[in-house]
């Protein structure tokens, strides 16, 4: 490879690894002076560009973030300049004083959680608030958004460009609120951050879908950190940073060494992380005492009990069922329904788990994955021949995972 060559490589791979790494900070950054998400993303995607083609010739800048921001800063000016001269009349000297601090910082202090809360704010329809998160923040597509959420991706990128409209049409404020107001938007914080541990768990590391699945769990864990760092005394972020760290201390045994997907209750348990599972269990005790259930303290406990059961157990069916009518009673989804049937048919028979499946609309589940994989097994224990080869196949068409396609095309 010539040298030319092998600088350009140099700097697309770290051109990729900030985009990944920092994509987010950045964008609250740029979206924090122009109040204005969608130009927001248009700087910034042009100082990527920029980056590579100046890096390969100019060499790579000791502070890639800050360079970035840098470029993004005055891309987002001359735009807003564009559109409206006096807005946008900044005192140059401002402008270089606070472009020089962000070079010799050489990092920035965490302001995402200022441009989720803006993101979350009631004038955004409630629909499309975690989304929205999910796509600014964490800097997921449309379809991989939609697919978190079973909607179709073109309705989910109508419904994000809409929110970004709403976002500068009414001035929205990026900051953190307090007291009432904070209360009132915490929960679509919380669910995007879930939203994106689940789409990072349900993907393997090294399989080509876009961001890898270890990155983005990685990211909703770390989100999960500072959410709880800055309101302690909530009990939902405990939650949530809970249920986090249960399923992630099992990462490691989902997949067999020859990258065959291994089931909850057939994981070797002395290679779950015991750090992650005491932390976990410390974050639940700590949200139990604040005495005011929520959705992830309820999901958490139900981990633990999966974490806690003997070898070879997915946990007490008759507690996990209690736990399940509880959680679908207070904050009804299609996947804590679909578990509830499993759970229920492992207490109760698996006719019982079939009846709690077949009472769901078929329009939502029709494209669900989980719940024919919740189908096939319950009518193999139910001893239903045709009902399990029909759930089979369709849950095989739904599943993009080549190791769980596997998995159960052989369950018997």
């Amino acid at each position: 490879m010539t040298s030319t060559g092998a600088r350009d490589t140099a700097a697309r791979a770290v051109v990729a690894r900030t985009a990944q790494d920092s994509y987010g900070r950045l964008l609250a950054y740029v979206a924090a002076r122009t109040r204005d998400i969608a130009s927001a993303e248009d700087a910034l995607a042009e100082a990527f560009a920029t980056a590579l083609r100046r890096w390969p010739e100019t060499g790579i800048p000791d502070s890639p973030e800050a360079w970035l921001l840098t470029v993004a800063r005055r891309a987002a000016g001359k735009g807003a300049r564009a559109a409206n001269h006096a807005a946008a009349a900044m005192p140059l000297l401002d402008l270089m004083m606070e472009e020089a601090m962000d070079r010799a910082a050489h990092d920035f202090p965490d302001e995402r959680l200022k441009l989720m809360f803006a993101c979350a704010h009631p004038a955004i329809d409630r629909s499309v608030r975690s989304a929205l998160i999910l796509q600014s923040v964490i800097g997921l597509d449309a379809a991989r958004i939609a697919r978190a959420f079973v909607v179709q991706p073109a309705a989910m990128g109508q419904r994000l460009t809409r929110a970004k409209a709403k976002i500068r049409a009414a001035g929205i404020p990026f900051r953190v609120p307090e007291g009432a107001e904070l209360e009132g938007r915490l929960d679509d914080v919380l669910m995007a951050v879930y939203a994106a541990y689940g789409l990072g768990w349900e993907v393997p590391g090294g399989l080509p879908a876009g961001r890898a699945g270890e990155d983005l769990a990685g990211e909703a864990l770390y989100l999960a950190r500072v959410i709880v760092g800055l309101m302690p005394d909530q009990p939902e972020p405990l939650g949530l940073l809970a249920l986090i760290l249960y399923c992630e201390a099992r990462r490691a045994t989902r997949r067999a060494a020859d990258g065959a997907y291994v089931p909850l209750d057939q994981q070797d348990r002395a290679r779950w992380d015991g750090a992650m599972v005491a932390e976990a269990e410390r974050a639940l005790t700590a949200a139990a005492a604040l005495g005011r259930p929520g959705r992830f303290q309820t999901e958490a406990a139900i981990q633990s009990v999966q974490v806690q059961a003997p070898r070879e157990q997915a946990g007490d069916p008759q507690v996990l069922a209690a736990f399940y009518d509880f959680l679908v009673t207070r904050w009804p989804s299609l996947g804590a329904e679909v578990s509830r049937a499993v759970v229920h048919g492992a207490a109760h028979g698996p006719e019982r788990g079939l009846q709690i499946l077949d009472a769901m609309p078929p329009d939502r589940v029709a494209g669900y994955q989980p719940w024919w994989a919740a189908r096939l097994d319950l009518c193999l224990r139910a001893g239903d021949g045709a009902g399990a080869q029909a759930a089979r196949a369709r849950a095989i068409a739904l599943t993009d995972d080549p190791a769980v396609r596997v998995w159960l095309a052989e369950r018997v």
